[in-house]
């Protein structure tokens, strides 16, 4: 396959619940007292985020909310904002729901049956033919291996739109402990979706030029949920930010010397904001400016972590912003549950 038919994103759009928060809303919302709890919220870099939780409805301790209410609030939640940063990526395509051959859809904050993809067939009018998969538990990663699924369905069916969906409901997968490792989740974790379609055609933006995947089983337990009494319990060890560095650095091994490339030929860094410290332990251990990560950094302040949907969000300010030029090369990375690194080489 040739540069000029590789499966390139054609057009990328977010989207979040109506309702903003504050770091200082969250830890009233969630009834923190522990000056801890506030130092954490407060000292994460984030101004706000969006949740699905209507402030005038919210009444009582979040610890009241039963399994029941968690459940209705990720299928409306995800369903709502699924669709319509879906809708805006087939407007910026200037594609119809008719036109999407596929769909792919990551989450990891609730679950569903019939699963998202197939909601959104009926949602959105998607046309009765159209293929159609979930990807699940992936954490923060999932985006970029359901990029590859895509990828590889467009190099399989070259004629084919492939629609890819990203979405997140953090605020259905809360839990309240004495634990600081809970009080972290809580203080970052956040909602958001986001879409993007992968074409063979002619057109404007990146193209797929490969994915690379590294996996480290002796961190399995580092990252994640665990259930408790019914409840999505967020894992979230410490050490992340020390096995961070390590593992970007074999993913990136495995991503660009097979290529003939080189990190000094990546001009753009597309990096999923797990938080604060994760970026800064990334960016000193692979001699990033401030500037390399600046974009990461701003959508961490504007929307917290959104899980899987969060790298789309930085890939689509890359593509607004328009800093990109014909012949620069980009790297997305993400890491999430495993414990994982993953990446995919842009070429613009």
């Amino acid at each position: 396959m040739t540069a000029d038919n590789q499966p390139r994103i054609a057009a990328v759009a977010t989207a979040n619940p109506p309702f903003r928060f504050t770091q200082e809303e969250v830890l009233r919302l969630l009834g923190y007292t522990r000056p801890i709890a506030r130092e954490i919220f407060l000292n994460s870099d984030i101004d706000a985020r969006y949740l699905h939780v209507d402030p005038a409805a919210a009444a009582g301790r979040p610890e009241d909310e039963d399994l029941d209410t968690l459940h209705r609030r990720y299928k409306e939640g995800a369903v709502l904002i699924a669709r319509q940063a879906a809708e805006r990526c087939l407007a910026q395509a200037e594609l119809a729901p008719g036109d999407i051959d596929c769909i792919l859809v990551c989450s990891c904050t609730g679950y569903l049956c019939p699963d998202l993809a197939t909601i959104l067939v009926k949602e959105m009018g998607l046309p009765a033919r159209v293929q159609r998969g979930s990807l699940l538990g992936l954490g923060c990663a999932g985006a970029l291996p359901t990029l590859q699924r895509a990828y590889d369905h467009a190099r399989a069916y070259p004629d084919h739109n492939v629609l890819v969906v990203a979405v997140e409901i953090c605020s259905a997968a809360y839990y309240l402990d004495d634990t600081i490792e809970t009080v972290v989740g809580n203080a970052i974790c956040a909602d958001g979706a986001a879409a993007c379609l992968l074409t063979c055609r002619p057109g404007d933006g990146p193209r797929l030029a490969g994915f690379a995947s590294v996996i480290d089983p002796s961190c399995q337990s580092s990252v994640g949920f665990a259930h408790r009494q019914g409840r999505l319990r967020i894992i979230l060890a410490p050490t992340i930010r020390d096995l961070a560095p390590p593992i970007v650095d074999r993913v990136l091994n495995e991503l660009l010397p097979p290529r003939g490339l080189a990190r000094i030929d990546v001009r753009h860094w597309v990096m999923h904001p797990g938080g604060r410290k994760v970026i800064d332990r990334v960016q000193q251990a692979l001699g990033l400016t401030d500037a390399d990560v600046a974009v990461s950094r701003r959508v961490l302040r504007n929307y917290g972590n959104m899980s899987s949907a969060t790298v789309l969000f930085v890939l689509n300010e890359f593509m607004q912003n328009g800093a990109a030029q014909a012949g620069d090369r980009g790297v997305m990375l993400a890491l999430g549950p495993g414990f994982a690194a993953e990446a995919a080489l842009l070429e613009w």
